[in-house]
């Protein structure tokens, strides 16, 4: 169960709260984020909510059966949307498009990206400064420099930054610099990491795990829900199977799916989704009328000479030219 909590509920009612709550056979745990605070009741005895419904200190009461119970649908039938300031806010009644290279390589590429996502009225950039390869010569990124540039450059130009975070010690330093920490796929069950992320009071998106079932995502999103962190985006981005004409298998029913189950954004990530510059498009239109609130994707002024992912990346032409389709069948979808 969920157990809203006024915000002047004081300690002696939590106390009362807890203890009715507890001897009903049901354990508590108190959760406080950015925008509420909360008591979640585990335990299996059925019981009636009027029991707690009449106590002191509650706001409201919600049974959700769900392992993962602050993300789910079943208590929050608003959706949640993200306000990332001056404008910019994903979820709910709107498309979000966030796009840029896999890695940020050097100044002119930030500049030249920016300039086109300007041109196309994008406003979050996604980019790498963290890169976690698969081999241990490839490129790994800029690091912390190399986000401070980005950054420098892109708050001039009013443009949000999304990137990933790979471990618990790269938070801080990431902070001043990011407005979404973006947890990769193989991160997904990094639970230290996780945890950590609660306690930031910035938006994080968490990727499906390479071979993650979406309850398994849910999952990590509670993690970071309970530690206090309730700005949370999920991303499907394609999950590894025993098809090899492509990178991986874009799971489009996952997001339907993860849009009935939970109240949170769900964004679709074509390009790692599919693996394959010619392939991203379709499978970023078929993500729209699927239900996605956003794209992410990867764009290059020249993929072909991009330090990672160039083969999955489109170059900017190709990607006006997705933008421009996104949005008429975004707005096709909302007719419906």
């Amino acid at each position: 169960m969920i157990i809203q909590l006024h915000e002047d509920t004081t300690a002696e009612q939590k106390a009362g709260i807890a203890a009715t709550v507890t001897s009903l056979g049901y354990k508590i745990t108190e959760v406080k984020t950015q925008q509420g605070h909360y008591m979640i009741g585990t335990g299996k005895k059925e019981f009636d909510l009027r029991t707690l419904g009449h106590l002191p200190g509650i706001s409201d009461i919600h049974r959700v059966s769900d392992d993962y119970k602050l993300v789910s649908r079943k208590w929050k039938v608003e959706r949640t949307q993200i306000d990332l300031g001056d404008g910019v806010v994903i979820g709910k009644d709107s498309l979000t498009i966030m796009a840029g290279p896999c890695s940020i390589e050097t100044e002119k590429q930030v500049e030249a990206t920016i300039d086109h996502l300007i041109k196309n009225g994008v406003r979050i950039m996604r980019g790498g400064v963290f890169k976690p390869r698969s081999s241990p010569y490839a490129f790994r990124g800029l690091g912390v420099e190399g986000l401070k540039m980005w950054h420098s450059i892109a708050r001039a130009k009013g443009i949000k930054i999304i990137s990933e975070v790979m471990q618990v010690s790269q938070i801080a330093d990431m902070y001043d610099f990011v407005d979404v920490f973006q947890v990769g796929a193989r991160n997904t069950q990094n639970f230290n990491l996780l945890d950590e992320l609660g306690k930031v009071d910035k938006p994080v998106m968490i990727k499906r795990g390479i071979s993650g079932t979406i309850e398994e995502l849910l999952s990590s999103a509670e993690y970071v829900f309970s530690g206090g962190n309730e700005r949370l985006l999920l991303c499907e981005r394609g999950i590894r199977t025993y098809e090899k004409a492509s990178r991986n298998t874009m799971d489009v029913n996952a997001i339907p799916i993860l849009k009935e189950k939970t109240h949170l954004p769900v964004i679709a990530d074509p390009s790692h989704g599919v693996g394959l510059r010619e392939y991203v498009e379709p499978i970023a239109l078929a993500s729209v009328i699927a239900g996605a609130d956003g794209i992410i994707y990867e764009t290059h002024e020249k993929p072909e000479e991009a330090f990672s992912d160039g083969q999955q990346t489109l170059d900017f032409q190709e990607s006006e030219v997705m933008i421009n389709k996104l949005r008429r069948v975004f707005d096709l979808r909302e007719s419906f």
